[in-house]
């Protein structure tokens, strides 16, 4: 069940907002020591797989524009007017 003010009721809230302010800091500290840093490896691996498949969305994207922009042309014409 939640209060009037959208809080939960499993804990109390500090009135004080330097106390809340604080709260808050050591409850991002407590997140932050949570965190597991990638080795050197680990990060180059995840590093290339992104960009693998970066650059195969771009061929894919590049591809299609080929595709869309050729048949916009057969459609509509070459666009040189009579000169």
């Amino acid at each position: 069940m939640t209060d009037a003010d959208g809080s939960s009721g499993g804990g109390s809230r500090p009135k004080n907002p330097f106390a809340r302010i604080w709260l808050f800091l050591k409850q991002v500290f407590d997140e932050l020591r949570k965190v597991i840093v990638p080795t050197r490896r680990e990060l180059l691996n995840y590093t290339l797989v992104v960009l693998f498949f970066v650059l195969i969305v771009i061929g894919i994207v590049s591809g299609l524009d080929w595709i869309f922009s050729n048949a916009a042309d057969l459609i509509f014409g070459g666009g040189a007017g009579p000169e």
